[in-house]
């Protein structure tokens, strides 16, 4: 895992399709997942629509905390938690929207907070698809 992870830093699935306009540099960053590299959410907010594409904020933060003493072996595990921890979704991408390091009784811990992101051509997020299976299992409810 990359040694810097801060506000900002956008995460990938794996194997994501984008369009060449969108090539960036990244590397490894947890199991199926990529740390882009020379680019924050928004500097990568501001290119994904150049390239014709749109990038959304998904509902829900997500958040872990983690105790420790060395600030970025932290934040990477607590890192790790929250990709753990994610229900499977609609989204190929997250945000680390803060990472704060505090202290409570002299032990040091810190707090990361992240954002679901999702990159698509498409501008509509809900697709038709999704929108039969959505009705199939109202009915199947009732």
């Amino acid at each position: 895992m990359p040694d810097t992870i801060k506000t900002g830093t956008i995460l990938i699935k794996d194997g994501t399709f984008l369009p060449d306009a969108l090539r960036f540099e990244s590397e490894p960053c947890a199991t199926g997942w990529r740390l882009i590299k020379n680019l924050d959410g928004y500097g990568l907010g501001r290119k994904v629509p150049e390239a014709g594409w749109t990038f959304f904020w998904l509902a829900g933060e997500i958040k872990a905390t983690i105790f420790g003493f060395d600030v970025q072996k932290t934040v990477r595990r607590a890192v790790k938690r929250i990709l753990a921890n994610l229900k499977p979704g609609k989204f190929n991408s997250l945000e680390i929207t803060d990472v704060a390091r505090k202290r409570f009784l002299g032990v040091r811990y810190v707090t990361v907070s992240a954002q679901s992101r999702h990159i698509q051509e498409n501008a509509f997020l809900l697709q038709v698809k999704d929108h039969q299976e959505w009705d199939r299992a109202k009915l199947a409810d009732v």
